[in-house]
């Protein structure tokens, strides 16, 4: 019997909120143009195409004759338009109103701007939950497209997969197509007939299968290497012209016209899973080195082929414990749409609403909320930009419910989901967050003028593939590979650059150090911790005055086993740019000197440009903010960046010693190993001496880009948390 079968390929192609002009720029002259300057020769040939919003909104300002051929194919028949949630969030971490909204917004505006009404959608990073299936579909979307992995983890064989599948939930039916993991590590990276003869043999064995790829279109001429391999090299159109030349047998077909001409191989309900790799990457750090060991060690076992469909990593959602930065962004976009969805249950007016939903929904876009073989999390630029959309939306939320721009707030509740109350502080100028219960640290400021939170700080932390690192550069002399199995370094050296931190970047963090402690200790994060105060739980009162609020936190602690009392104070004033800091250190040993430092950091403040500096009280320029500081007898110091428009100043009433350093990861991307620069640390440091009662105090004022106001606390009100 002559094979028959249908090839389902499946595009998508997508640049992120924040990503830079440039990039998205070179992605479109690389991968997204000369991908369809050839396909639009091949008469015979069809896709399904999936851009994403972020990308797709882009096109129609900056190339909008891109979208006018698109559009042609589309009315041909040889493209079909694929939707999806509207800037590529991850479905499973949103609330069940954003998940369905962002599917039916973007299906608006392909319908409105494309002309095309999207019956399939693509799942961001294939990260699927069963619960998924009724929103998706109430959405208005029949059909979508998963891994085969999602399937194989559900108990199905290879010889399974040969079509789409249905799955339902609360009665809803949809249909899900599986992408096959080997089309994915063979297109586009091994030679044309290589996929030919593998989509020989399964049609042989399962005449009139569908076989499905799905995967990123930048593999075609934005990943390393692929540019000279799909396009100079010729690798597309051959593969373009094997299609053409055995369509007796082999048909590529969308995924409307597969679920239109064949029919469905059967039901299934697939468990909370995501494509391999990322349920490998979700896994904590010591596991996953585990994971990778066992897997390694099994891979030659005679019944690993039976047994590997069994194997399988984490669950998306412990990104969000593997990385704090992750949760911290995740409970702030909660407390958005939250907000919003308060707002429209009131009766406000939806217009008023429109912008700030937009808003919410750019802060939802998925790529900074995690990292695997991308940078993710990893890279400011996309954290800065989830925080921007956020702390604009929560602005103009304010706005229309408070009535008044010249008020502050003082407000308790568990903001980030880890069963311990924060506090928040307001005005129309700051928005300060404080975990009175992780050492009454500060973990977001933002600067609403310009939507910034200088606190989208990211930690030193192990990595698996730090192993890499360690091993140095590698020696593979292939022409081009994936992602998944590339090992570059971006710059030399990078082993000498790994340190890990033991507690998260944060601010108002209350160290004592050994009094002959060094500032290269403390930037490797190798000085000794000899307090209890940074991480453990501090008491905390609210005060509400009639202009201003304050927060009140104090821990009856110890450092080298001296009992210690630490109380701290921080004030916001109505239409203030300043945070006021007042620290009281109580029951101090006499005639026992003491190392006490009190740790800031600064995130969005970049290094290695002229234009981002250190300068001192006086106004004398320090040098730029990727240098080390170690400074003495300082009364203050400030951190500008001229490009983002912001002046961060801290004020000391006593002498400090300061010592500042940038705080660098080292971390994986698609073009390999890099440095990257994620903030600066701020440790003002003092040798501690009691007075006559055993006291110590200072105080610290941070400016932000707003000038001082002197002001003086009014009635007050005292609240328990």
């Amino acid at each position: 019997m002559k094979p028959q079968a249908y090839l389902c390929l499946v595009l998508h192609n997508h640049q992120p909120i924040g990503n830079f002009d440039g990039v998205f720029e070179q992605a479109y002259q690389d991968s997204y143009l000369p991908f369809l300057d050839v396909f639009e020769g091949y008469d015979p040939l069809k896709i399904s195409l999936h851009t994403s919003g972020p990308l797709m909104m882009w096109l129609a300002e900056r190339h909008p004759e891109y979208l006018d051929r698109i559009r042609g194919l589309v009315e041909l028949g040889r493209i079909e338009i694929i939707g999806g949630p509207q800037y590529e969030p991850i479905l499973t971490m949103l609330p069940q109103n954003d998940r369905i909204g962002q599917i039916q917004t973007y299906g608006a505006w392909l319908e409105e701007n494309l002309g095309a009404t999207p019956a399939g959608m693509w799942t961001p990073e294939r990260v699927w939950e069963s619960s998924l299936t009724s929103d998706v579909v109430d959405a208005g979307i029949r059909y979508t497209i998963l891994d085969d992995f999602h399937f194989r983890a559900a108990g199905l064989r290879d010889e399974q997969l040969t079509n789409y599948f249905i799955t339902e939930d609360d009665g809803r039916v949809l249909k899900i197509f599986p992408g096959s993991e080997r089309l994915r590590y063979m297109i586009p990276f091994c030679p044309a007939s290589d996929t030919i003869e593998y989509c020989r043999e399964v049609a042989t064995n399962s005449p009139g299968a569908v076989l499905t790829f799905g995967d990123d279109g930048e593999k075609f001429g934005t990943w390393p290497d692929t540019k000279a391999h799909v396009y100079e090299q010729g690798w597309l159109r051959s593969f373009f012209d094997a299609l053409c030349e055995n369509q007796d047998w082999l048909n590529t077909a969308t995924l409307s016209e597969a679920t239109e001409q064949t029919q469905p191989a059967g039901k299934v309900y697939l468990p909370d899973c995501s494509y391999r790799e990322m349920t490998e990457w979700a896994l904590p750090v010591e596991a996953q080195e585990l994971f990778d060991d066992v897997v390694h060690d099994m891979e030659d076992h005679a019944r690993w082929q039976d047994l590997r469909s069994f194997v399988r990593g984490g669950y998306w959602r412990n990104f969000k414990t593997k990385y704090v930065e992750t949760n911290e962004m995740y409970a702030r976009m909660m407390h958005v749409s939250r907000r919003l969805a308060e707002l429209e249950a009131s009766g406000t007016n939806a217009g008023q609403l429109a912008e700030i939903r937009d808003h919410l929904y750019r802060g939802q876009c998925n790529c900074p909320y995690w990292h695997g073989a991308f940078g993710g999390i990893y890279l400011p630029h996309l954290r800065n930009a989830i925080y921007n959309h956020l702390i604009e939306a929560d602005t103009q939320l304010d706005r229309i419910s408070s009535g008044n721009p010249q008020t502050v707030q003082a407000t308790a509740d568990d903001y980030n989901f880890d069963g311990l109350q924060e506090v928040k502080l307001s005005n129309e100028q700051l928005c300060a967050w404080f975990a009175p219960g992780l050492g009454g640290r500060m973990y977001e400021l933002d600067v609403r003028g310009i939507g910034h939170n200088l606190l989208a700080t990211l930690m030193r932390r192990p990595e698996s593939y730090h192993r890499k690192v360690l091993a140095g550069p590698s020696q593979s002399g292939e022409d081009v590979a994936s992602i998944h199995d590339r090992v570059v370094f971006k710059q030399a050296d990078l082993d000498k650059r790994l340190h890990y931190d033991h507690f998260a970047r944060k601010s108002l963090m209350d160290h004592f150090y050994d009094n002959d402690a060094t500032l290269e200790a403390v930037a490797k994060s190798e000085a000794m911790e000899r307090g209890d105060f940074v991480e453990l739980p501090f008491e905390a009162k609210l005060r509400r005055g009639s202009d201003r609020v304050q927060v009140q936190m104090r821990r009856d602690g110890n450092a080298w086993g001296i009992p210690i009392t630490i109380t701290k104070a921080v004030t916001m004033v109505a239409g203030s740019d300043r945070l006021s800091v007042a620290y009281l250190l109580e029951n101090l040993p006499p005639g026992k000197p003491l190392h006490f430092a009190i740790e800031w950091n600064f995130a969005g403040l970049p290094s290695g440009a002229d234009d981002r500096y250190f300068s001192d009280a006086e106004g004398n320029q320090l040098g730029q903010l990727g240098q080390q500081l170690d400074l003495h007898d300082a009364q203050g110091l400030s951190l500008a960046d001229r490009w983002l428009g912001i002046d961060v100043s801290l004020q000391f009433d006593r002498p400090s010693g300061i010592w500042a350093f940038p705080i660098e990861t080292v971390s994986q991307s698609e073009a390999g190993f890099e440095l990257v620069h994620q903030s600066v640390c701020v440790q003002p440091h003092w040798i501690v001496t009691a007075d006559a009662e055993g006291r110590w105090a200072v105080q610290i004022d941070l400016t932000s880009a707003c000038e001082e106001k002197a002001e003086t606390l009014g009635q007050q009100e005292t609240i328990q948390l």
